[in-house]
């Protein structure tokens, strides 16, 4: 198994459609990332929940899941569920955080999620980060969507247990979901980490990556 480590790691984006997907997704890598990296700007968007009580718990989550860094938390009011009708919103939303510098990571819903609002986002993606590095994470739910990732980030058990207690602290609007509790966060992390050779691990999916032994130069994006 190859371990590959990003070259620096200056400007986070994170996209999601709902409050709660970036941190159920990505949560320990969040966690992970931000220590790692003290003072890294991090910039949030979110398609749907604004001006609710959805938008507070995602705004005082993600500062708990982004300890240290430089954040800023964007969130739109699209309805619930009709993201893919609202297409020209939402790509103006992803268009304005393209707008704002350069990423050296993007985290975002993944092209397979079964859910209709995270597969919009996830389309939309490609088309506006055109030459970035991008990995989308899983959520599990109830639909049967879940496909094998090929990019692992191991989690020790204290940042695991750390990532479900932030969860179930901070959204107490989805408590009610059967899906939404501590055995389903540590059984999918118990999962993906044997899958590498670790306790536990968060997962995620790359739709391009380039290799190289040497910066690329004079070499242009094409699709």
């Amino acid at each position: 198994m190859l371990s590959l480590l990003p070259e620096r790691l200056d400007r986070l984006v994170l996209l999601g459609a709902h409050c709660d997907d970036i941190a159920i997704g990505a949560g320990g890598a969040l966690l992970e990332l931000c220590r790692a990296h003290p003072g890294v700007s991090v910039v949030a968007m979110v398609l749907t929940g604004g001006a609710s009580l959805r938008e507070e718990e995602e705004r005082e989550a993600l500062a708990a899941f982004c300890p240290g860094a430089k954040l800023e938390v964007i969130v739109h009011d699209l309805p619930d569920g009709r993201v893919p009708v609202r297409w020209e919103r939402a790509k103006q939303a992803v268009e304005e955080i393209r707008a704002m510098g350069e990423p050296d990571l993007i985290l975002g819903p993944t092209a397979h999620d079964a859910h209709q609002d995270h597969r919009t986002l996830s389309k939309i993606i490609p088309t506006v980060f055109r030459d970035h590095l991008a990995l989308g994470y899983e959520i599990l739910k109830w639909e049967s969507d879940l496909a094998q990732p090929s990019v692992y980030l191991p989690l020790a058990e204290p940042v695991l247990r750390e990532k479900i207690t932030k969860l179930l602290e901070h959204y107490g609007s989805q408590r009610d979901r059967t899906w939404f509790d501590a055995e389903t966060f540590a059984g999918l992390a118990r999962v993906r980490g044997v899958q590498c050779h670790a306790r536990y691990a968060e997962a995620f999916h790359a739709q391009k990556l380039v290799l190289g032994v040497a910066p690329l130069t004079g070499i242009d994006p094409v699709d």
